[in-house]
């Protein structure tokens, strides 16, 4: 399986040239786009199968070893992220197709958003596959440039200015995190993951701290950690509604990772970490008050992603295989969750033609199958029983009793706060939908009439939208192999000498 690993990189990147030249040709394009990522999830899934049997699946590319050369490695974790990271690529690329987003075009200029898309799926993979901080930052910055095309597809003068204050703040992000690779290097020599775990502790205490603290800072911007987060609620609702999605459930959710790897792999503690527990408290809280007084839906789900990256912070806090567990589960659930919110306010506000909730008013009444899609979304976001949102949330409160600090017991009654908080906006958005006050000028929901695609168009983007939502379901119902396997993986993280001996073996060397 080793060499499948370097194909999640460069069968996207290949394909984003291809899409390139197929300009012309849109139904090409298509084509090419939903063979390159079903490929690249087929890959993926593989690879979590073998590494969750063997161990990490590691390529060293041009035959270099580690850390001299450049590794990707496939463990339990990045498989897992990656695997349905894909799953998700591939469902909104099927109801961006339908939307119309692909077909963005100016006079006759080449649509880019095909291409642009699959550079974006190689910049995930390569994040997550990064055995080094070198190329965790270039994977990072491959996803960010695509994204700064995507988020301004389109042009309009208010996403082009949106836009550009997302564009600067991860610019000064992305400068932020190559200036700490280059001290890692220049204090140690190395920026392979592998090999700086075992250097790291012969670094003074001082600078390990300040290493530690800088790449929190990059990290945590990227991934919108309160209160580093007012860049993400007014720059992400300005995209396309699928591209809207992509990012929800994505770009956020590869930082978090990148904190994951990065915490465990290089600073581990046998204690919970006070500071991470303070930043994740603050920012479950802000994100979800932050949603109870918004009226746009979109900006009401994005300041909701805020505070639910607040989760994924908690577990990693903990510093321990418990919590870990919790916030990898947690990391799984929000992805599809984020993204089948957005997917199916977009579906209820075309009956509209507008975002805002007090508009939306019974705008789902005559559509009982998008009500239904709305209502199954809703409360697996708002971590009703037995949805997937519920277990991820029990994981990670079994793992904060288990420890039973009180600072631990703080944080995690702010999250029960929290949850309470995301439940009752999850019902405010139902209610609305389907019972509220329509629009003073329409005397009742007009649904299809305001629609301007083809049934076609409608059906794949229905489609899309129904696998999406039913991730919560199916995620749910495999609960124990879900707990099993990320189990095995925040093991490994706490652990850290399978990582360590599958990347460096004997220690490597130059060819």
């Amino acid at each position: 399986m080793n060499g499948a690993v370097p194909l999640l990189v460069l069968g996207p990147l290949l394909g984003s040239a291809v899409s390139l030249l197929l300009g012309p040709w849109p139904r090409l394009q298509r084509a090419l786009g939903a063979v390159v990522l079903t490929g690249s999830l087929a890959v993926a899934a593989s690879l979590l199968v073998a590494a969750d049997d063997t161990g990490p699946v590691v390529a060293r590319l041009s035959g270099w070893d580690a850390p001299a050369g450049i590794t990707l490695v496939a463990d339990r974790l990045s498989a897992l992220v990656l695997t349905i990271a894909l799953a998700i690529c591939l469902a909104i690329f099927g109801y961006a197709i339908g939307q119309g987003s692909a077909e963005d075009r100016v006079e006759h200029v080449p649509s880019v958003f095909h291409p642009t898309y699959l550079a974006l799926v190689a910049g995930i993979n390569m994040a997550l596959l990064s055995g080094d901080l070198f190329n965790l930052f270039v994977g990072l910055e491959v996803m960010l440039a695509s994204s700064y095309v995507l988020i301004t597809l389109g042009a309009t003068s208010e996403r082009v200015r949106l836009g550009a204050m997302y564009i600067v703040i991860s610019l000064g992000a992305s400068i932020g995190l190559l200036t700490t690779v280059a001290l890692f290097y220049a204090t140690t020599g190395t920026v392979n993951l592998a090999d700086l775990s075992t250097v790291l502790s012969d670094v003074p205490p001082p600078v390990r701290t300040a290493l530690q603290l800088m790449l929190l800072l990059t990290l945590a911007t990227k991934a919108a950690v309160v209160p580093l987060h007012m860049w993400l609620p007014d720059s992400y609702p300005s995209a396309p509604a699928p591209i809207t999605a992509l990012f929800a459930a994505l770009l956020t959710k590869i930082a978090v990772y990148a904190l994951i790897r990065t915490q465990t792999l290089l600073f581990p503690r046998e204690e919970p970490w006070l500071l991470l527990l303070v930043l994740a408290g603050a920012t479950m809280l802000v994100g979800v008050v932050g949603g109870l007084v918004q009226d746009d839906a979109n900006r009401l789900l994005s300041f909701l992603l805020v505070g639910h990256i607040g989760y994924m912070l908690f577990g990693l806090a903990l510093a321990s295989a418990e919590g870990l567990r919790g916030s990898i589960i947690y990391l799984v659930h929000h992805m599809t969750a984020q993204a089948a919110l957005f997917l199916v306010i977009d579906l209820a506000q075309r009956r509209r033609g507008s975002t805002s909730l007090s508009e939306l008013g019974r705008a789902t009444a005559a559509a009982p199958a998008l009500s239904g899609l709305i209502l199954i979304a809703a409360l697996n976001f708002g971590s009703v029983p037995p949805l997937a949102g519920f277990v991820a949330k029990l994981a990670l409160l079994q793992a904060a009793v288990t420890d039973g600090t009180a600072a631990v017991m703080a944080v995690a009654a702010v999250a029960v706060l929290a949850a309470l908080l995301t439940l009752a906006v999850m019902g405010r958005i139902f209610v609305q939908l389907y019972w509220g006050a329509p629009p003073a000028e329409l005397s009742e929901p007009d649904g299809d009439a305001i629609d301007v695609h083809s049934r076609t168009s409608m059906r794949l983007m229905r489609g899309s939208t129904t696998v999406v939502v039913s991730a919560g379901i199916v995620l749910a119902a495999a609960a124990g192999p879900l707990a099993a396997v990320t189990g095995r993986a925040a093991e490994d993280l706490t652990v850290r000498t399978p990582y360590q001996e599958a990347v460096l073996g004997d220690l490597g060397g130059l060819p």
